[in-house]
């Protein structure tokens, strides 16, 4: 049965939570039926404990069920949990009412496009250097590399203790999300079959890897809407949420003209230059 109100799907990013929605879901719930995920190790989901290897697929199906109660829901996500929003847009197209992403790390993709170059081998460098870390109880020092990697250097030490602390203890499943998002298999063809409303988000201020692939989004997926938004990196959904949740208020606002969603103010200065949140 077809939920009475649309449904909104809102997937994070890897170290963070459903808790980095706050305010869009806030904005929200007058018009959507709200549904922040927390995926594997995060937030209150347990960790991933599959005989497989986590995979972009397994997480994927802790959305399914969501979107098959409602019917079809749009669905939104930065990073990580964009790579898992566009791999439900191609595996289930039709319960995809729309779709929006913020730099989806679609390493995968970026290897099968450009395997050599400085890119892809940045993306590739960086997982052996998680991997060697976590592997060697180093967590803390892996949590700063990974830190530092998205927002820029000594971005690690302005975070809070507390904030450093929570980070760090998600490093292990850290690492397993980028050999999930290495193997993801998404194929060109796959994603230029799709139909749904699409919104492609990027910072001019993100990593190179991040950049690249939405250098290879924008050809793949001509005709949907790609914003490059000045002066905004890689966590652009939480360091610069107003700016961005009003970009996602009025892409999901074209879908249906008579809601009435409440607007963020978006204020210049951004105290926050780097807050992970907590856990949930």
């Amino acid at each position: 049965m077809r939920a009475a109100r649309p449904a909104v799907v809102l997937l994070h990013s890897s170290a963070a939570s459903s808790r980095q929605w706050d305010a869009l879901a806030a904005c929200l719930r007058p018009a959507f039926d709200v549904h922040a995920v927390d995926l594997h190790g995060h937030g209150r989901q347990a960790p991933w404990r599959g005989d497989a290897p986590l995979s972009v697929q397994a997480e994927a199906s802790l959305v399914l069920p969501l979107l098959e109660r409602a019917g079809s829901a749009h669905v939104i996500g930065h990073s990580y949990g964009a790579a898992v929003a566009l791999h439900l847009a191609v595996a289930q197209p039709s319960l995809v009412r729309s779709l929006a992403v913020f730099e989806p790390v679609l390493f995968g993709l970026l290897a099968e496009h450009e395997p050599l170059g400085s890119a892809a081998r940045e993306a590739f460098d960086l997982a052996a250097q998680l991997h060697a870390l976590v592997a060697g109880g180093r967590v803390e020092t892996a949590a700063e590399q990974f830190v530092d990697y998205w927002s820029g250097p000594t971005a690690w030490k302005r975070l809070a203790p507390t904030a450093q602390q929570s980070v760090a203890g998600r490093m292990p499943i850290v690492v397993q999300h980028f050999d999930a998002l290495f193997r993801e298999a998404l194929t060109p063809p796959e994603l230029t079959r799709l139909t749904m409303p699409v919104l492609c988000m990027a910072g001019d201020r993100s990593t190179a890897a991040a950049l690249r692939i939405a250098g290879v989004l924008r050809r793949l997926l001509p005709d949907a809407s790609h914003d490059l938004l000045a002066g905004v990196g890689h966590l652009g959904p939480i360091t610069h949420a107003a700016l961005i949740n009003q970009r996602l208020l009025r892409f999901l606002e074209t879908s249906i003209p008579s809601a009435h969603l409440s607007r963020p103010a978006v204020r210049p200065d951004i105290s926050s230059t780097l807050q992970m949140e907590q856990s949930a």
